[in-house]
C-alpha cells in the first residue's frame, strides 16, 4: 500500500508557493565577495527552483507567487513561461514591492555564502485572498517552503493554500528552507514551523532545520523520535539530512532508508536541497520505493552542485540516469538514531 495518495486526473502535478527572487551567483570564484566584480543573473528562491527542477523532469508543475512590477519581475515571469511552469497564479505586485535579490560567495567548495537582500520583497507580499481554492484543487501535490511563513501576509497566504490542500486531497511537500535572517526570532520561527508541519504529509529538511522548528522543546530530539513526533500528526514521510553523510528517510509504516551521496567535482554547495527535492518529489510521485527516490534525489544534488547556477542547472531524467551510470556513489549510514 503506497504512503502517499496522489488523486488521479488532474492537469497538475505540483503546485509550488512561494519565493520568487534573483539570484546572482558569482562569477570571479575562489575569492571574498568584497573583491567579486562580476555576477550572472538566474531566477532563484527555493520554491521556485524545485518547481523549476520539476518541471524538467517532465511533472507538469504550476507556481502561486508574487512578483515585483519590475524588469526583474518580468524576467521571472518569462523563465517560469520557458520552463513550462504554469504562471496563472503568479500574481504581479502593485504597490511598489522590489524583487529580492541574493548574491552568492563561492570562496571555495566547501565555503560558500548568501547575501540575501530582502526589504519590500514582493513575494512576501502574497495575500491570502490571492490564493486561489480552484486552482489549488487542480493539483496532485502542493510544495511550501519555510521562507514564506517569515512574514506577513504570505504567512497567511500558505495557511490558506494548507487548508484548501487539505481539504481537496492534495498531498502537501514542506521543504524546510529554514533562513535565520528573514525571521524576528527563534522562537516565532519555532512556532509557525511546527504549525505548518502539523499539516503536512512530507517534511525534508536537516538535522538543524529540524532542531530550529523543535527549538522549543524541553530535550532535543533524536532523528527517529523527531519522525515519530511529525507521524503523530499528518505526516507519512521524514527526510532528515547529515550533508556529506547522506540522509535517512523515515516512514510511517516503519521503514527507515538511508541515502548516501555520490562523489562529484564540488564548485558551489547552495543549490543542493532544492534539486534534491525535485527528483526525490519526482521519484515519489511515480510510485518508486523511497531508496531509488532518495538516490535519484542524491544525483540531482551532485549535477547541480558542480555547476555555476541552480534554476539552469536543473536536470532532465536523461542527464541524471547518465550520471547515475558512471558516478560512484558512496551509500549513507544512519545518524542521530
Amino acid at each position: 500500500m503506497s504512503l502517499l495518495t496522489f488523486q488521479p486526473n488532474r492537469p497538475l502535478d505540483l503546485i509550488s508557493l512561494g519565493r520568487l527572487c534573483i539570484d546572482l551567483n558569482a562569477v570571479e570564484i575562489n575569492q571574498p565577495m568584497e573583491k567579486t566584480h562580476t555576477f550572472r543573473k538566474y531566477v532563484g528562491g527555493s520554491p521556485a527552483n524545485i518547481a523549476i527542477g520539476a518541471s524538467r523532469l517532465g511533472l507538469k508543475t504550476g507556481f502561486i507567487g508574487k512578483i515585483a512590477d519590475d524588469q526583474h519581475g518580468r524576467f521571472i515571469r518569462q523563465y517560469l513561461i520557458d520552463q513550462q511552469i504554469d504562471d496563472q497564479a503568479v500574481i504581479t505586485d502593485q504597490t511598489g514591492a522590489v524583487t529580492g535579490l541574493s548574491f552568492t560567495e563561492i570562496k571555495s567548495p566547501e565555503e560558500c555564502s548568501i547575501l540575501m537582500y530582502r526589504d519590500n520583497a514582493a513575494d512576501l507580499l502574497l495575500h491570502p485572498d490571492e490564493v486561489s481554492e480552484d486552482y489549488l484543487k487542480q493539483a496532485k501535490a502542493l510544495l511550501i517552503s519555510g521562507t514564506a511563513l517569515a512574514k506577513r501576509p504570505s504567512r497567511e497566504a500558505v495557511f490558506t493554500a494548507l487548508h484548501y490542500a487539505r481539504k481537496h486531497g492534495v498531498v502537501v511537500f514542506f521543504d524546510l528552507d529554514y533562513r535565520p535572517y528573514t525571521w524576528a526570532s527563534p522562537d516565532e520561527t519555532a512556532i509557525y514551523y511546527q504549525l505548518a508541519a502539523e499539516k503536512c504529509d512530507v517534511i525534508i529538511g536537516t538535522r538543524e532545520e529540524f532542531d530550529s522548528m523543535e527549538r522549543l522543546e524541553a530535550t532535543p530530539r533524536r532523528d527517529k523520535e523527531t519522525a515519530q513526533y511529525w507521524f503523530n500528526h499528518q505526516a507519512k514521510i521524514v527526510v532528515i539530512k547529515h550533508g556529506k553523510a547522506g540522509s535517512t528517510t523515515y516512514t510511517k509504516d516503519g521503514q527507515a532508508v538511508s541515502g548516501g551521496i555520490f562523489e562529484t567535482k564540488v564548485l558551489k554547495t547552495f543549490g543542493a536541497g532544492d534539486s534534491y527535492a525535485s527528483a526525490f518529489i519526482y521519484g515519489l510521485m511515480n510510485g518508486w520505493d523511497i531508496s531509488t527516490a532518495m538516490k535519484y534525489g542524491s544525483a540531482s544534488a551532485a549535477i547541480v552542485v558542480s555547476k555555476h547556477s541552480c534554476s539552469d542547472a536543473m536536470p532532465t531524467t536523461t542527464e541524471i540516469d547518465q550520471f547515475i551510470a558512471t558516478a560512484v556513489y558512496d551509500e549513507g549510514k544512519e545518524e542521530g538514531s
